[in-house]
């Protein structure tokens, strides 16, 4: 939203919805036009209704709304700061006010026929602001550019506040920008032009769907709203998700293990054993054959075994970090050794699989268990310093209140995983789906990468507790002062080779956290930054390529600080990462044997891929 000088506004390219979907039915008569808006009026009532039902839900722990009810506490430094300062204030105030001024005068002009440069601009990716209307019309020109500007000197005022704590401004920033993005002139009826077209053209048949939609997914959503961002009917797992032929070899309470078929006539000999989050389901590692990473290592050669977690009930609410290691990575590697025959297995771990995993390295190193041969960390933290906005619900009050939660249900409901992580991005994962499902009337795509990020699971109370409080809170692991089963856990002792994937733009961890966690193992790092963020940074197959990555080719990154010096140092490559990771994993996997087909071993086949668990 930083302020662009240049030219005349330009007109740019017609364009659709940032949601595109199916059309709605034409206009007709006045009467329709009526009988639509006491359709959407009964609803609204219903909707009234539901909300002052759900109130205490939408309020509880780790929600927006639970963090806003907060305001006074997280904003109260800020203006105190500001009324310490009345001179700077006045300055702060007196520059929008003139900005505003100028604004105004500018759009005069346009509406007399003159044509005069923008003010500010939005970023040429923001789905908010796409429809032309929005920089061709004077009157919606003028809405996008005050939202912007004021926007702006907000959040200057929080980031000014020099003498606030840096986790009040944080928590302060990361609720501003919540408080922002639902007051963009893009989210209200009356001042966004595609739904006002929409409205006219539609009879308003597109608020009374719309509202429709809205209380469909508050009857069916669970603790807090799930707004549709994909059509969910089109997707099944087992069906067109998750299709790479295996099958399920070993289970336990915690998790299946999926060993894939092999597709090629010589595979390595040191079999690969892919740990994912527990948080979402492992099939993000799954998707369509053309997105699956998954049937891309086992073309190339490699014999994959991939972790399934459970999606717990209150029966495994005592379940804990310690167990998801022992019963989960551990099992696992037992299992994988046995079938293949092999002394050593190397090991893959995704986001919060990837801290587990590293916890256990440390543990086995600490124990001298040497069956892990390498190890492979994507978009992983073991240093939590710089976890970025995640930390604004980390502190002693929130976790109180969640484990208040967790205790009453005997789980975590995976919405509120689900609705933090979506808030780190409103602009792109909240308020254009509001606009699309809500205002418009329409149904979203279908997207088999959403339908995976609404297919969340459930938290034990014991693991998440655990994870949140040592990790998050403490950052106990980088410190080398965390413990599992008694025994202290030193990164630096983990000496095995290590390729350590970042995401550029990840908000969930952040590429400088993941470079800091690096640093911290004893062993060789190779250091690779994807572009994008958490997902689509890990998901970007060679065959239908979308970002770049850097690779430093000379020297590890113990000695860089920063990303960006790492960027400095680094070379870029176009495309995938992938096959970058193929020739480094191939170098640590041995020499090729015939291939193992599941149920070869001791262990004989429970059922067909993808398993049971994931369906649950």
């Amino acid at each position: 939203m930083a302020k662009k000088p240049g030219k005349s506004a330009k007109k740019p390219a017609d364009t659709t919805s940032a949601v595109p979907s199916t059309p709605l039915p034409g206009y007709e008569s006045p009467e329709q036009f009526t009988a639509n808006m006491l359709r959407a009026f009964e609803l609204s009532s219903e909707i009234v209704r539901k909300m002052v039902e759900d109130k205490e839900k939408r309020n509880g722990a780790f929600t927006v709304m639970g963090g806003l009810a907060d305001a006074p506490k997280l904003f109260g430094p800020i203006a105190q700061y500001w009324m310490s300062e009345p001179g700077k204030f006045t300055e702060a105030q007196t520059r929008l006010n003139q900005d505003l001024i100028e604004l105004w005068g500018r759009t005069y002009k346009r509406f007399l026929g003159e044509e005069t440069e923008p003010m500010v601009e939005h970023s040429p990716g923001d789905p908010r602001f796409q429809d032309r209307e929005w920089t061709e019309n004077p009157f919606f020109d003028f809405l996008r550019q005050a939202y912007l500007l004021t926007g702006q000197w907000a959040g200057e005022l929080v980031e000014k506040a020099s003498t606030v704590d840096r986790h009040t401004k944080q928590r302060a920033q990361f609720y501003l920008n919540q408080i922002v993005s639902a007051l963009s002139p893009s989210n209200f009826p009356f001042t966004n032009p595609e739904v006002i077209r929409t409205t006219y053209s539609t009879g308003g048949h597109n608020l009374a769907q719309g509202l429709a939609q809205l209380l469909e997914d508050m009857r069916n959503s669970g603790e807090l709203l799930r707004i549709r961002q994909t059509d969910m009917s089109a997707f099944e797992t087992g069906k067109n998700l998750a299709i790479t032929p295996g099958k399920v070899v070993y289970q336990n309470d915690v998790m299946q293990l999926i060993q894939y078929s092999p597709a090629t006539g010589t595979v390595y000999e040191v079999p690969l054993l892919v740990v994912p989050p527990w948080i979402n389901k492992y099939y993000v590692l799954d998707l369509t054959p053309p997105k699956s990473f998954v049937k891309w290592l086992v073309d190339q050669g490699f014999t994959v075994f991939v972790v399934s977690w459970v999606n717990p009930d209150e029966k495994l609410a005592g379940k804990t970090f310690e167990d998801y290691m022992r019963e989960g990575v551990f099992e696992a590697t037992d299992a994988v050794l046995k079938i293949t025959g092999q002394p050593q297995a190397n090991a893959l771990g995704y986001c919060v699989g990837g801290t587990l995993l590293a916890s256990a390295l440390a543990y086995m190193a600490a124990t001298g268990d040497e069956r892990i041969h390498s190890a492979t960390f994507l978009a992983a933290q073991t240093d939590f310093s710089q976890a970025g906005d995640l930390l604004v619900f980390i502190d002693d009050e929130q976790l109180k209140a969640l484990d208040e939660v967790m205790a009453k249900a005997g789980f975590l409901d995976g919405a509120r995983m689900s609705t933090v992580f979506n808030s780190l991005r409103p602009k792109d994962l909240v308020w254009p789906y509001i606009v699309n499902n809500y205002l418009l009337g329409k149904q979203p795509f279908p997207f088999d990468l959403l339908y995976w990020n609404a297919d969340s699971t459930r938290m034990p109370p014991a693991n998440h507790s655990f994870y949140l409080r040592e990790f998050y809170r403490y950052n106990k692991l980088s410190q080398g002062i965390l413990k599992l089963g008694g025994v202290t856990l030193d990164l630096s002792r983990v000496t095995v080779p290590i390729y350590e994937l970042a995401a550029k733009d990840d908000h969930i961890a952040p590429a400088q956290s993941v470079l800091i966690g690096a640093k911290l193992f004893g062993g060789p790092v190779r250091y690779v930054l994807a572009g994008s963020g958490h997902i689509a940074g890990v998901i970007n197959p060679p065959a239908k390529p979308k970002y770049m990555h850097w690779v430093l080719e000379e020297g590890g990154v113990k000695s860089l600080a920063t990303v960006e010096a790492f960027i400095a140092k680094a070379k870029e490559h176009a495309g995938s990462w992938w096959p970058d990771y193929k020739k480094w994993l191939g170098s640590h996997s041995g020499g090729r044997v015939p291939p193992r087909m599941p149920g070869d071993g001791p262990f004989k086949p429970i059922e067909d891929a993808p398993g049971s668990y994931v369906k649950a």
